[in-house]
């Protein structure tokens, strides 16, 4: 079951560089800081990965800005668990539920969510946070993931599922972002 207390948010290559190339891209970017706001609100830690910064530029302006002072795992396995930085940094946390969101959905994405399931995590891939060239692309790794275990949910539902309650302190400005 989700919870604050028990869930992090995983931001995967959404960087300068190659989000130009990504299938309706200013919709998942909108989509994107609207999760990571909220996340935020809430308290879930976020941790930030960015593929071979050098080539692809640091992660997109507008969501530095959502994510307030980060410091990204630079990485260059397609997977983040192939990197032992990711692997320290995401074991410091201690929480078994990750919300995935990210480029490339085929690639980095669903490599990193293939590997938390098989190493003990919940996967919950934020399908409108998620983006890929071509949307075949992101359509079967979506079915993929889900056939590996991942839940595959969206911004909006994900973000209600760890308020609970319509008495919560933050819904209002839960409410007010996905407006």
């Amino acid at each position: 079951m989700l919870s604050i207390e028990n869930t992090l948010l995983l931001v995967v290559d959404i960087q300068a560089r190659l989000m130009p190339f990504i299938n309706n891209n200013e919709e998942l970017e909108r989509k994107c800081g609207i999760f990571i706001k909220g996340c935020r609100l809430l308290d879930v830690p976020i941790l930030t990965v960015q593929q071979y910064t050098k080539g692809l530029g640091e992660t997109m302006p507008s969501l530095q800005s959502a994510l307030g002072e980060f410091e990204p795992v630079e990485k260059i396995t397609f997977s983040c668990y192939g990197d032992t930085k990711f692997i320290e940094k995401l074991s410091e946390y201690g929480k078994k539920n990750i919300f995935v969101i990210g480029i490339e959905s085929h690639i980095c994405v669903q490599q990193t969510v293939l590997d938390l399931l098989e190493n003990g995590y919940n996967a919950y891939v934020i399908a409108d946070c998620l983006g890929s060239r071509f949307e075949t692309d992101k359509h079967y790794a979506e079915k993929r993931m889900r056939q590996a275990g991942a839940i595959i949910t969206t911004a909006e539902s994900a973000l209600f599922e760890l308020l609970k309650r319509a008495d919560h302190p933050k819904r209002k400005e839960i409410q007010g972002l996905i407006k």
